[in-house]
């Protein structure tokens, strides 16, 4: 009997197990099979603010060409509608991505986005003529006397898109992609910059910044869908229409000097000194220039404003653009979703953008999405034999601001880095659509980009003296530190001086040092300035002052280096032959 019980306990359980799944399986709904994240979502049920119209539509197209100084924006009106249906769905949007709309024009298709509550801090003044000026500010003093400014900081609640939400992520990337670009020749565009003569502007289309503006019919929400890179080498897909612009961009807020990797490339700007040596502040201008998309994205916010001046305002992008969505997010404290983006942390730095002190990543609202077997958004498409350096793209950063959100792909579904896996509607087919849970977003770890580079500040080079105190030490000269390098080696080496005479191209400067010592018997300090006439450069530019001052030399003692009659093509002497004498000349006193 004792053996036969628990037999009979284990058939009646299994039993009461058969009777379960009959009674309550008709309450279960058969899932999908796809891979899902192991996250846990922080976000309570409580926290969801559902809109009171959560139906997002294209509003208007913002199309902004720095280079051909235009600025104009493209309503979607039903006059525009009735244009778009006297064309072929082939010609209004591109033919890969018709079926993101579900057959129907995506300029009347709708995006449903859920949103949360969360708590910011940002800047109280947040006006767009304020912030310009906070940065122009910043350009001219440098980054030591800027981080002396106390600005007014302020608590805010707002509402930030639902970053756990699939089909809210799913959205934001289809509001990314490129296929906007397509719309009428006919268009009715309107000016909202300065009024400029459009005969002198043509091409204004094929150049610059585009950004898609969609609200809800409330106009509570509005999201910038920011237009990303359009390259010729590389798989980002959409119009190849601004491919210059957006390449001279790219190389210029996601390299490390001007896109100077070897003497062979063509840099973006002069702002390269010696090897692994450039001038910050030449940087940071050229990134400020009007030209440049970063200005041409705070315009577009301004005129985005302008039209909603009351709506919680949302940035998002693919790539480039979602590189500019985060800037723009990080200077105006706007929530910004990004995809495949490159590094923007050293770009964030240069521009010397406003941050919250001691504020954690979590409450910058800033989610930068992507896939680990993208080379430009984990910041490996580097190199020589990469595909970026052979199209001719310096992707050489990799730090990312706010947090990072990474599908596994290389593990979950077995990809390798590739640069197929940057483009956007790889992204939105095989993975935003693909995982059931979107990717758990977290601080990047610490992260230095450019760490072999010596970036000199030169702000404070106006307000130095000339004025020192005379001690006998080695001083050299004949330096050639004011003197344009002609030819250089191919590491970066120069071993042809501007000024130089063909007899003396091959002196070796480094070892040409004169030991110089005076023979003033005085108890006082000597105060020594250079022999020529210098002008000191006070605060400001009408202040100048004129000092001449001469050394009176009584003895000089110069050791001839030899004269270097062969050369390596190294830049290094193969073989010395015999020494120029040197004539010695005495500076007459006054």
């Amino acid at each position: 009997m004792k053996r036969i019980f628990p037999q009979i306990v284990t058939v009646l359980c299994l039993a009461a197990a058969f009777l379960f799944v009959l009674l309550t399986g008709s309450s279960y709904s058969k899932q999908p099979v796809s891979i899902t994240n192991n996250v846990t979502s922080t976000v309570h049920k409580s926290d969801f603010i559902p809109f009171p119209n959560n139906s997002f539509h294209i509003k208007h197209i913002f199309h902004n060409s720095p280079v051909h100084k235009v600025h104009k924006r493209l309503d979607i009106t039903p006059e525009f509608h009735q244009k778009l249906m006297m064309q072929s769905s082939s010609e209004s949007v591109n033919a890969e991505d018709l079926d993101l709309f579900a057959d129907e024009s995506p300029f009347s298709h709708s995006f449903k986005l859920k949103s949360v509550k969360s708590e910011t801090i940002r800047m109280a003044n947040r006006d767009p003529d304020f912030v310009e000026s906070y940065l122009n500010y910043a350009l001219e003093v440098g980054q030591q006397e800027i981080s002396k400014v106390n600005l007014d900081w302020q608590r805010d609640q707002i509402s930030i898109p639902d970053i756990k939400d699939p089909e809210t992520i799913l959205s934001l990337g289809i509001m990314s992609s490129n296929a906007y670009a397509n719309f009428p020749e006919d268009s009715d565009w309107e000016d909202v910059g300065l009024n400029y003569n459009l005969s002198d502007s043509y091409g204004w289309l094929n150049s610059g910044v585009r950004g898609h503006v969609f609200a809800t019919d409330d106009n509570s929400t509005v999201v910038i869908a920011i237009k990303g890179t359009s390259a010729a080498g590389l798989a980002s897909g959409g119009n190849q229409d601004t491919v210059e612009n957006d390449k001279t961009n790219d190389n210029l807020l996601f390299s490390c000097c001007c896109a100077r990797v070897t003497s062979l490339w063509s840099t973006v700007c002069d702002c390269y000194e010696k090897s692994y040596t450039c001038n910050q502040n030449c940087l940071e201008r050229e990134m400020r220039r009007q030209d440049r998309y970063y200005k041409a994205t705070l315009d577009l916010y301004r005129n985005v404003t302008h039209l909603y001046p009351f709506a919680d305002i949302w940035v998002t992008g693919h790539s480039l653009g979602g590189a500019l969505s985060s800037l723009l997010g990080r200077t105006f404290g706007l929530p910004a979703v990004t995809f495949e983006a490159p590094g923007e942390l050293l770009a964030t730095k240069r521009l010397h953008l406003p941050m919250p002190p001691g504020l954690p990543a979590e409450l910058e609202h800033i989610w930068h999405f992507g896939n680990n077997a993208d080379p430009i958004f984990m910041g490996v498409c580097n190199g020589a034999s990469s595909t970026c350096s052979i199209a001719g793209y310096a992707m050489e950063t990799q730090c990312h601001s706010g947090q990072k959100c990474i599908y596994d792909t290389v593990a979950d579904l077995g990809w390798h880095v590739n640069m197929l896996n940057h483009r956007l509607r790889t992204v939105i087919d095989d993975v935003l659509k693909t995982y059931n849970e979107t990717a758990n977003c977290s601080k990047p770890p610490p992260c230095l980009d450019c760490y072999n580079w010596l970036f000199v500040d030169h702000s404070r080079d106006n307000w130095k003296s000339t004025t020192t105190f005379l001690t006998p030490t080695e001083t050299p000269t004949g330096g050639n530190d004011d003197k344009k390098c002609l030819k250089r080696t191919w590491y970066g080496r120069c071993y042809k001086w501007e000024g130089d005479d063909d007899d003396d191209d091959d002196d070796d400067s480094e070892n040409n040092t004169t030991k110089s010592s005076s023979a003033t018997t005085s108890s006082t300090a000597i105060t020594e300035t250079p022999v020529t006439t210098s002008k000191v450069h006070e605060q400001t530019d009408s202040q100048t002052s004129t000092s001449t001052t001469s050394l009176t030399a009584t003895s000089t003692s110069s050791k001839i280096p030899p004269e270097c009659i062969r050369w390596s093509w190294l830049g290094y002497c193969l073989e010395y032959g015999p020494a120029k004498p040197s004539i010695n000349t005495a500076v007459p006193s006054v």
